[in-house]
């Protein structure tokens, strides 16, 4: 069984949405995820979770980002990145216009 990452992306921020979201749609959206959590079982390794504020760290210092697409992430395990898509079909971030999901197999380290 193999691991991947999944990163929700969205034009918006998580924070963005969560701010303006009802308590109601709020709960319709938690109910169409748990929906899709029951589908997808035993593929997910970490349902994951929204993503705030960040920083950018890199050699030369550290800044905030400024813009990011990147609205939260997941784990899943399939056999192959065909069965992860698989496990993503229908699922209830598509129904955001303009989302999308990527996913990423992580691969072994050399000698670990």
């Amino acid at each position: 069984m193999k691991k991947f990452a999944v990163l929700y992306i969205a034009p918006q921020s998580a924070q963005a949405q969560m701010a303006q979201s009802s308590p109601e749609a709020a709960q319709e959206g938690m109910k169409a995820w748990m929906e899709w959590a029951d589908r997808a079982g035993s593929g997910i390794v970490d349902m994951g979770s929204p993503l705030g504020e960040g920083k950018e760290i890199t050699s030369t210092g550290t800044s905030d980002i400024s813009s990011s697409h990147v609205g939260g992430y997941g784990i899943l395990q399939a056999e192959d990145l065909a069965g992860a898509e698989s496990l993503l079909d229908g699922h209830p971030h598509l129904m955001m216009p303009g989302a999308s999901i990527q996913v990423y197999e992580f691969l072994a380290l050399p000698g670990m």
